[in-house]
């Protein structure tokens, strides 16, 4: 007899997201309301009086983000939540978080773009420029759930991120995940331990010798001083030394800034979530993330049933890239399809030169979800 108690709620994977970050033990949310990430600004303001933390009502997308560097450099767990036009606005604050490495998640819900685009259409749109959004192409990470459980644990797991390699952190999303109201099994969720960025202090042994930029090796994370206490903190969007004073090309800023880069790049391994459904004998992989990831296992149940060997891939840390899992993954494979709903195959363009010896194709579309049937008619017609 199956004893086991399930805990039932309807949600969608905004309010999820949401309650993700009350667990991750966030207590600072700025936004400013857009489609279709707006369930994520109502959750945080509603949750996070209840649990002694502030939300609040920006002006604009750029103050949103602002405040929330402001209070996480006060040490304060900090979030916001925004869709394309307002992650473009965006962009300077998180260049701005990326160099004093202060930690912070963005939630970014897609919408059909460019521009202001479709505020109600679904899309995989902004795969490139949540990434890609740097002056001198430093990696963000990215973790972009297919499900409204999913939600849930990958924000925590993006808050983790953030805080353990003092980080801004890109929670991915698109408007079918953010704004479907599914059923949620509570009892089922896997919740990962909470990490808080380490802080210095005045009993610590390296206290005297301590820089709020420092380093000795690419995978040594400094610990943080959070502006306010009795560590003088200097801060600055400019190039600076490990001190944080602003410096122009010297050797010492140019470690800090090729440090950026070289601590996620230490970490890459262990910053790997993907789920991997392997069929024995395929020479077929298919590759897919978000809400098209639901699509592909529908779809690889049709193909399956019609006789035809195939595997899956469902990438859940986007960047930085998992090109381990990618490649274990198309072992003994002949072809590799990726489905993503843009209309250029913006992660196709990412990881096929890993996938040089593999026959790399294309499952495209824009405007509307790629449906199950449109998936297995292009790989059984191959």
């Amino acid at each position: 007899m199956n004893t086991e108690t399930k805990k039932l709620a309807l949600r969608s994977g905004n309010q999820m997201t949401a309650e993700g970050a009350i667990k991750a033990g966030c207590k600072f949310f700025a936004g400013y309301p857009i489609t279709p990430a707006s369930g994520i600004y109502k959750g945080l303001i509603d949750l996070l009086p209840l649990n002694n933390g502030i939300a609040i009502s920006s002006p604009d997308e750029i103050s949103a983000l602002a405040y929330c560097v402001g209070a996480s450099m006060r040490g304060v767990k900090a979030m916001t939540a925004t869709s394309g036009p307002g992650w473009a606005l965006m962009i300077e604050t998180v260049q701005y978080a990326l160099i004093t490495e202060t930690p912070v998640v963005i939630s970014v819900v897609q919408r059909l773009g460019p521009c202001t685009g479709g505020a109600t259409q679904g899309a995989q749109g902004d795969i490139l420029i949540t990434e890609f959004a740097t002056s001198g192409g430093y990696t963000i990470p990215v973790i972009y759930p297919s499900t409204a459980k999913e939600c849930y644990e990958m924000t925590i797991e993006a808050f983790n991120w953030a805080e353990k390699y003092r980080t801004p952190v890109v929670l991915l999303s698109d408007k079918e995940i953010g704004m479907t109201t599914e059923s949620v099994d509570y009892s089922k969720l896997k919740i990962s331990a909470t990490v808080h960025r380490h802080l210095i202090s005045e009993n610590d042994a390296d206290f005297n010798n301590w820089k709020m930029y420092g380093f000795d090796s690419p995978e040594m994370i400094a610990k943080f001083a959070p502006v306010g206490s009795k560590v003088k903190v200097t801060a600055t969007g400019s190039a600076h030394n490990t001190k944080g004073s602003l410096k122009k090309n010297d050797p010492e800023t140019l470690a800090v800034l090729k440090h950026l880069e070289e601590k996620i790049q230490a970490y890459r391994d262990e910053m790997v979530l993907v789920k991997e459904d392997h069929e024995e004998g395929s020479d077929n992989l298919l590759i897919s993330f978000g809400i098209t990831a639901r699509t592909m296992k529908d779809s690889v149940k049709k193909i399956r049933k019609q006789g035809k060997k195939i595997s899956s891939l469902t990438i859940f840390s986007m960047f930085p890239v998992p090109d381990k899992a990618i490649l274990k993954a198309a072992e003994g494979c002949k072809n590799i399809f990726i489905a993503e709903e843009n209309f250029s195959g913006q992660y196709r363009m990412i990881i096929e030169p890993l996938l040089k010896n593999y026959n790399v194709l294309g499952i495209n579309k824009l405007g509307a979800m790629i449906t199950p049937d449109e998936i297995t008619e292009r790989i059984m017609n191959l």
